[in-house]
Order: structure tokens, then sequence, then C-alpha cells
């Protein structure tokens, strides 16, 4: 029995020996082992395609006879053509972009009987690890795969179109060669006038902004023959992922849309005028740089005189009051190819949604529209009168500002004694108590550029309706105090209560409060009558000793300037 296994191992020896040293096997055909199988084949090889591939060439003993890696060059070639030998070109129909395979050759489809030279012998069997990198046809054209579209597409490229995109560059393969989200710049550029290669060129065309496309080129419509002297290689096919953000042609004037205009708009803006307005600006794509509101002010300007870019002067003309409108300017009425910096790139269009809050003109004075008249009105308003009146204040926009019926009083001043806005003095002229009016006061009549902090915007125009309640008639202009009756010749006499030929300041003050309660004299109404009285003292003590003496005192149709006294 040991002889038995002895002698089977000796025979599985002599086999195995055998098999090692035997001829290899005839090949009838090419045979293809694929190791490496992309999961989505971009393109596969038809006769008459170029193709650029790397290879390893090795006899079956594994000896490396050629390869494209030690060149540092693909291998470029037409399938299909005769211009590779038979084996190669049935090997390479139908391989993908990025498939790897192991090709084996019999002599018939290789070199055959005659070998090649010194490097391949007669009768060799080659085999070849191929990698394809690259595939096209001189009938392909640029390919476009739009992988996502805009909800809205209000425009597309057109040829002379200015545009700003991103994009990253790759060979077939995958290979990345380029891309401007290195840079973090987009590629600024006209569109078919011969600044791009002819691919791009082409296949920007009809792209909306915020649009994504795949834009593949030939070698023909890329870098051609050379490739681009560093990272394109010669012969490439090339693909581009784009992304568009920018478009616009130097014809574009501004456009306005989106409009919503109140109801009634009595007044449009013009050059000139003031204006107040909230926005938010993006660019085009929809990436937002600034807003007023960011800030809790209105941008405040003059409009149609230059302060603001071009565009934006334009856009504002014919707004009215609480209108809301999107106003896209292209970047030559705009920022230009400079932009500004960090917030908006050169050559950017920009797109701003603007909410107008007010405007007026310098030239603009108080409007006064009477909004109920009360049937006997005998005595009007005027200068140096006391009123009292209720009010409503608010913005042009209709922000509440303040209102007298919160307190659950009136707000009571005298005419002309400008203890309110010169505007309000304006409104509250010739009006007769129970008179309602509706007054709009423009901020150089109002609160001015400061305005009131916390409450009043700076240039703000305001809108008060306001009542008026009740009103007392006022003394002549120049006077503080007036006799009702005739003036007593025994007048200082009356004031020196203890005959001693000076009047004190108790005297005075006594005097004249009793003259008014008995109905013998007036005080000007809405002041303090303590200061009016000792404003009247002061006057006729004229040489500040704190007395009045016979010789000082004098009434005021005595006096040559007007004076609060007698």
């Amino acid at each position: 029995m040991t002889q038995f296994v002895q002698g089977m191992l000796y025979l599985s020896v002599l086999v195995a020996f055998a098999a090692c040293n035997a001829p290899p096997v005839p090949l009838d055909d090419i045979l293809i082992e694929k190791t490496f199988v992309p999961e989505q084949c971009v393109r596969a090889v038809k006769v008459g395609d170029y193709v650029r591939y790397h290879y390893i060439g090795t006899f079956p003993d594994g000896k490396k006879f050629d390869s494209s890696y030690d060149r540092g060059s693909t291998y470029n070639v037409f399938v299909g053509k005769k211009q590779l030998i038979e084996g190669m070109d049935k090997a390479l129909v139908g391989m993908c972009v990025n498939e790897r395979s192991l090709v084996k050759i019999p002599p018939h489809l290789a070199y055959g009987s005659r070998g090649y030279g010194d490097i391949i012998p007669p009768e060799s069997i080659l085999h070849f690890d191929v990698l394809l990198l690259d595939v096209w046809n001189p009938e392909d054209g640029v390919q476009i795969n739009t992988y996502h579209t805009p909800t809205v597409c209000s425009r597309k490229v057109e040829v002379s179109d200015f545009v700003r995109y991103h994009y990253n560059g790759t060979l077939l393969d995958g290979t990345l060669f380029d891309s401007s989200h290195t840079r973090m710049r987009t590629y600024d550029t006209y569109v078919g006038i011969g600044w791009l290669i002819a691919g791009m060129d082409q296949g920007l065309l009809g792209m909306c902004v915020g649009e994504r496309r795949i834009i593949t080129m030939p070698p023909s419509l890329g870098y051609g023959e050379n490739g681009d002297g560093s990272d394109i290689p010669g012969q490439a096919s090339l693909v581009f992922d784009v992304v568009l953000l920018d478009l616009h042609n130097p014809r574009d004037r501004i456009i306005v849309t989106n409009q919503e205009i109140p109801e009634p708009c009595t007044r449009k803006s013009v050059a000139g005028d003031f204006v107040r307005y909230h926005y938010n600006g993006s660019l085009l794509d929809g990436t937002f740089f600034d807003s007023s509101y960011s800030r809790n002010r209105t941008y405040d300007t003059y409009v149609g005189q230059g302060y603001v870019i071009s565009g934006m002067d334009e856009g504002l003309i014919g707004v009215c009051v609480g209108e809301k409108r999107t106003i896209t300017i292209p970047p030559h009425l705009a920022y230009g190819e400079e932009g500004t910096g960090s917030k908006i790139p050169g050559s950017a269009v920009l797109v701003f949604d603007v909410h107008i809050i007010d405007f007026h003109n310098p030239s603009d004075k108080t409007e006064v529209v009477v909004t109920h008249k009360p049937e006997e009105c005998d005595k009007q308003t005027k200068k140096g009168d006391f009123v009292k009146y209720h009010y409503n204040a608010s913005l042009m926009d209709g922000t509440s500002i303040d209102s007298t019926y919160n307190y659950g009083r009136t707000y009571n001043i005298v005419l002309g004694a400008n203890q309110v806005v010169p505007g309000m003095e304006e409104g509250l002229m010739e009006m007769c108590v129970g008179e309602k009016r509706h007054v709009i006061i423009p901020p150089h009549l109002g609160y001015g550029e400061r305005g009131v902090t916390g409450e009043v915007p700076g240039s703000a125009v305001l809108v008060f309706d306001i009542e008026l309640i009740e009103m007392e008639e006022g003394l002549p202009e120049g006077y503080m105090f007036i006799w009702n009756d005739d003036v007593s010749p025994d007048l200082f006499a009356e004031m020196d209560k203890d005959d001693d030929k000076l009047v004190e300041p108790s005297e005075f003050t006594d005097y004249i409060l009793r003259q008014v309660n008995e109905g013998k004299g007036r005080l000007a109404p809405g002041f303090d009558p303590y200061r009016i009285i000792d404003n009247m003292f002061s006057n006729q003590d004229r040489d500040g000793d704190g007395k009045i003496t016979e010789a000082e005192f004098k009434l005021k149709a005595d006096e040559s300037a007007t004076h609060d006294e007698l």
C-alpha cells in the first residue's frame, strides 16, 4: 500500500512538471478579461472612434515589452481603421471609459510570423493591460446634459451676452484639470464672440440663471491636438460641470418687475425728490449682499442727482409712497467690472427688492386738507392764540408715531411761540373749534434730517390728523400783558403798598395778578404767569437793583422798544 501511494505521488509530480513546461495552448481569437468595469458607462467605443488609452504590454511569462506609462503619454489612435494590430482593434470595440481589461492576442492577430524587430519575436502571444481614458468621434458635437433647471427662467443666454459662471473641468475619465470654485471666483466672459473655446461658446447658449448642466465636447471644439500645454493633453475630450450665476447684455437697461402699487397714488417721485426706502439686495442667482432691514433703518437719498448708482437713480423715479418693486440693474449701471470688493463681484447684475416708505421735495410746503368744518365758525386761530387739540401722528407708510388720545388729554400750545414744528404751526392756523384737518409735513418743516431718536426717523414726512378742541384768543403781537380798562393814573402808587417810593417784586406780582383776577388786565395765555410777571418786572427794573423806582417806571406806550411790560 505504501509503495502504491509513493507511486501516485511520483506520477503527480511528473504531470505538474509536464504542465509547467508544456507549450501554451494556441489561441484562435482574442481573450478579454475585464478587471474593472465602471458603474456607469459614459461611452463605449465604436468602429471609427478615436481613443486615448494607457496600456502595459507583456508576454505570457510576464516579461514587459512596452508601456505607455513609461512614456508618460496615452496611446491615441482611431479604432477599426487598421492603425492598430488586428487583435487590439477588436479588443477596444465596446470598451467603456475607465474600463480596464486584460487582452490576450494570438500571433495571427498581432505581429504573426514576422514579429516586430528585436522587441517581439515571431509567433508571440501578446498580453495587454488596457485602461481606456477617452473616446470621441470626428462627427461629435457638443453634448449637453441639463440636470437642474430653475423654476423660473425669465431669460436665456444669447450670443454677445456677458455671463458669470462657476465650473469644474475634467477629462472624460474624471481627472480634474481646473475649477473656478478653487479660485473662489466666477469665470466672467462674453458668449459667442470667440472669447471661449468653441465648445463652451456653444454649450452656454440657452442657459438660465441657476441652471446646472454638463457640457461635453470633443477636442476639435476644445484644445485640439496639442492640448493646453499643461493640464489638458492633446486630443482630449473635455467635460465641464457648469452653474450659471449671472447674465446680462451691454445693451441692457434696468428692469422693473413685481410692482405693488397702492391705491390711491396721489404723487409719484421725480428727479430731485428725497426718498426713504427699504431694500433687500441680492445677486441674480439669489445670493444676498445687503439689506436696510438688517440695519433697522431706511436708506435715504436724493434721486436723479447721482447720489446712488445710476440704475437705482432711474429705478426710483416714478414710484408711489408704499409701492413695492423689484429693480434689476446690469453692472454697467451699477458697480461695473470692479464690483465693491467682498460683497459685490465685478460685472454682477444686482437685484433690489424695494419698498418706498416716503418721499418729499425740498420745495414742498405743508399740505393741509380740511376733513370736517363746523357750520358755525366765528373765530379762527391766529398767531398768539392758545389752542388745545387732539392728534394722531404717523409716517407716510402708515406707521403710528404718537396720539394724544392714548394719553386722554389734548396737546396745548401757543401759536407762533415755536412750541411745535413749523409745519404744525401752519396746519393749525385759521382753524375753527371743532374743525378737523389732515396735515402732511415735509421733514424740513418737521424734525429734519435728525428726526427724534426712537420715535421719528430722520428726513421723515409726517402725517397728522388733528381736531381743534378749544382756543383762547391771544394778545396782540409783542404784548404779554394788556389792560382791559383804562390805565389808572396812579399806577405806581397803587403798586407801592408800603408807600416807600419803591416797588418790590412781591408788590408788583400781587398787583398784576389782582388786575387779572378782577378782569382789568390779561396775561398772554398758554405761558407761566409768574415767568411773564418776572420778565415784566425785570424790564421795569432798569438798573437791575431788584426794585422799581418811580423814575424807572414807564408804560409800554411810553417805550420806544417792545418789552413784556406795562
